[in-house]
């Protein structure tokens, strides 16, 4: 795992609503060991005032390029970003995206992120209504800053200062502070989550048409007509790993259990209802590239279903035993069956000696990558918009990272795969 480092963070602040929480963002990179110097486009000034930053940072605050009291030296921005490790935006709003994506130079931000040496991260976290993000010239932007080499701290979904619910809320504070020291010690590290910049758009992700198998959610195993075994999964980190996916230009195949959730866009879904289910839709693309199983299978299913309702009467007795037999192992069937071209990649959900039993998970399974997380802890397993994981696989030491959302774990897992 990367050490810790303390670092030089320019954070630019744009013209989104989630300005008003750079104070306390500031605030938060400082007791976290780092220095701050702010930089902020014009606009933004309407959601947060300068004094509030200068009084948080101890640092003057840079909004006009052409400020006379910050020409000392000359050429200030270029001292100012090679005085930074990492330059952060946040929150970066989608007109920051556009001229981020097309290179306009025409704030003092733009410039300073125009000037910074090339092995400077460039890390942006986009916030704003949930119909903005999903525009396509959005994702678009996007998908050029990734292919760029820049890291996108991807939005929650929650509820939006329009009161809409939806994707484009900036991520909890604690979370960003994460991210920035995990990525920035990943870039000089291992470079986890930076798309390899000399790439073309077209060229960046080594999933590019791919085909990718995803399971997800849970499995409902019958008791009878009306009842069923089910457990809390709610599909989102599969979900997630498949809006990813298809993003970086894979053909997605997800197969999911009952959950409450749409399909992302340009993805095959497959509903399926019980573990013996999806272990036939699996085996149905059993020629596919890459295997993600991120379902929560059942370990047990009713032997006798009953083929109505079971009924309590009077002369019932006052219990019910169930016969239990194990379900097909969707994850060893595949991993023994993979080819050379083939990766298969799993999920560990444990309550106690996570790392032992998750290493030996990827043995027993002949899996290329285990994905480790606890269950019932705080920002993680079922029922949370975070993950907290543990990449584990052959060929280096397991990689622990902080709880973040469920759409950032899906990119540091395909990441991850994409080095497999």
């Amino acid at each position: 795992m990367a050490l810790f480092v303390f670092m030089n963070i320019i954070l630019g602040i744009t013209g989104s609503i989630s300005a008003y929480k750079a104070p306390w963002l500031v605030r938060d990179l400082i007791r976290a060991g780092h220095s701050v110097r702010v930089v902020m486009t014009p606009s933004s000034t309407n959601f947060v005032a300068p004094l509030a930053l200068e009084a948080v940072s101890q640092h003057e605050v840079i909004v006009n390029p052409y400020d006379p009291s910050i020409q000392a030296g000359g050429s200030w921005h270029v001292h100012l970003a090679r005085w930074a490790d990492v330059v952060l935006i946040a929150p970066c709003s989608a007109t920051t995206l556009s001229r981020l994506a097309n290179g306009l130079c025409d704030n003092a931000l733009m410039t300073v992120v125009a000037s910074r040496p090339r092995e400077t991260p460039l890390i942006i976290a986009p916030a704003m209504d949930s119909d903005m993000w999903l525009q396509p010239s959005v994702q678009r932007n996007v998908e050029q800053l990734r292919a760029d080499g820049v890291t996108v701290i991807y939005p929650e979904t929650g509820e939006l200062a329009s009161g809409l619910v939806g994707a484009g809320r900036l991520p909890e504070l604690d979370v960003i502070v994460s991210l920035v020291t995990h990525i920035h010690g990943d870039a000089h590290t291992q470079g986890v989550t930076r798309a390899p910049a000399e790439l073309s758009p077209t060229e960046h992700s080594a999933l590019l048409g791919k085909h990718i198998v995803i399971t997800a959610g849970p499995t409902h195993e019958p008791i009878d007509a009306v009842r069923s075994i089910v457990n809390h999964s709610t599909g989102t980190m599969g979900f997630a790993l498949a809006a990813a996916a298809q993003e970086r230009g894979a053909l997605v195949t997800l197969i999911t259990g009952p959950v409450q959730l749409h399909t992302p866009r340009g993805v095959e879904r497959v509903d399926v209802q019980t573990a013996a289910e999806m272990f036939q839709r699996v085996h149905a693309h059993i020629n596919a590239d890459v295997f993600i199983m991120a379902a929560a299978v059942a370990d047990f299913t009713p032997a006798h279903p009953a083929d109505g309702k079971i009924k309590k009467s009077e002369d019932s007795p006052a219990s019910l035993t169930l016969e239990l037999i194990g379900t097909a192992d969707i994850l060893a069937s595949v991993g023994k069956q993979k080819q050379a071209h083939q990766k298969v990649v799993g999920f560990a959900l444990e309550q106690t000696n996570m790392m032992s039993y998750a290493t030996d998970k990827l043995t027993r399974k002949n899996a290329d990558m285990i994905i480790a997380n606890l269950a019932g802890a705080a920002d993680s397993g079922f029922g949370t918009g975070n993950n907290t994981i543990t990449i584990i696989t052959n060929n280096q030491s397991p990689i622990e990272y902080p709880p973040m959302p469920k759409r950032a774990c899906a990119e540091v897992i395909l990441d991850a795969v994409e080095k497999l």
